[in-house]
């Protein structure tokens, strides 16, 4: 049996956007408390990422605004209106090991090295946009690692599922007009960022490879599961993905204090385990997960352990 992934590093514990924001370290510090006893679980390997190469976020991302990252960081960092916070001296080196992180789990995952993995990471990317940060995300670490796919390993179909209360709006853009990434989205709408409406599907000879399925506020259980069952399935029976990569945002969850959504510990788990049936259907059993939102911090362990154990144990 392969070992999953989960791929750390304490650099993303050390990346902090300000006092009192609500996309602290102690978002990561809960997960790895829900996980601790899997460091002795044989089914599991923890490896730490790489930092992603300059080259390689910028298969996302603007080489300058790489470079504008780079060098502000170095200079004692700063304040980011876009990001919602303040870039501090080690962001751009935790923005880069992220990066680095997903990039590593999907070449160990199509290679068949690993059986699956969850990058535990932070800052989280799926809002991040070509010129700019946006909404706590430095660099679009999800994309990044399609986009590496699409190049190295010459992938022809990748499916990105994002069920984050926020919609991926860097994801959505950095493949709007590529038919080799199909991009579906759940989250509340509206709601920040303001994109993420049905009519959203993509462009030119990407028409068609975007699917949102927006959610109103109070939304549960049943309304996401029914945009998974319904919408989510038979389309990605339709594009048949070679891999399937999932933007875990777990601030969905009922009590979140940046949710209007009313997803449940159980709902994460019916989530997981439709993915899983996805991944096994079409994409050979492959899966990658990177950390996206989640800002209640005494249930997003527990969701994240949930969503997990289910991706990995259902048959």
């Amino acid at each position: 049996m392969k070992p999953v992934a989960l791929v750390y590093h304490p650099i993303f514990i050390e990346h902090n956007l300000g006092p009192g924001h609500p996309e602290t370290p102690d978002r990561l510090k809960a997960i790895l408390e829900a996980f601790k006893d899997l460091h002795n679980d044989p089914r599991f390997i923890w490896p730490e990422p790489p930092e992603a190469a300059p080259e390689e976020v910028a298969l996302v991302h603007d080489p300058r605004y790489v470079d504008w990252v780079r060098k502000t960081c170095e200079t004692g960092g700063a304040f980011y209106p876009a990001l919602e916070g303040q870039l501090a001296p080690v962001s751009y080196s935790a923005a880069l090991r992220a990066a680095g992180a997903v990039v590593a789990a999907c070449t160990k995952v199509w290679d068949g090295e690993w059986g699956g993995a969850f990058a535990l990471v932070r800052p989280p990317g799926h809002h991040a946009v070509r010129n700019s940060a946006m909404g706590f995300c430095i660099f679009n670490n999800i994309a990044i690692g399609a986009a590496w796919l699409l190049q190295n390993r010459g992938a022809n179909s990748i499916l990105i599922v994002d069920f984050d209360v926020h919609h991926g709006n860097g994801t959505q853009e950095a493949f709007w007009a590529n038919p080799q990434v199909s991009y579906f989205s759940t989250h509340q709408f509206p709601h920040y960022p303001g994109s993420g409406a049905e009519f959203e599907r993509g462009q030119d000879e990407g028409e068609g490879a975007t699917l949102n399925a927006p959610l109103e506020a109070g939304s549960d259980d049943a309304e996401i599961l029914s945009a998974f069952n319904d919408k989510l399935v038979p389309w990605a029976d339709a594009r048949k993905p070679e891999i399937l990569l999932i933007s875990a945002g777990f601030d969905a969850y009922e009590f979140d204090p940046l949710s209007g959504l009313k997803v449940t510990t159980e709902g994460f788990r019916l989530m997981a385990r439709i993915l899983k049936g996805i991944a096994e259907k079409h994409c050979n059993g492959r899966w990658v997960i990177a950390l996206e939102g989640g800002y209640h911090l005494t249930s997003l362990g527990e969701n994240a352990r949930v969503f997990l154990d289910e991706i990995m144990n259902y048959s």
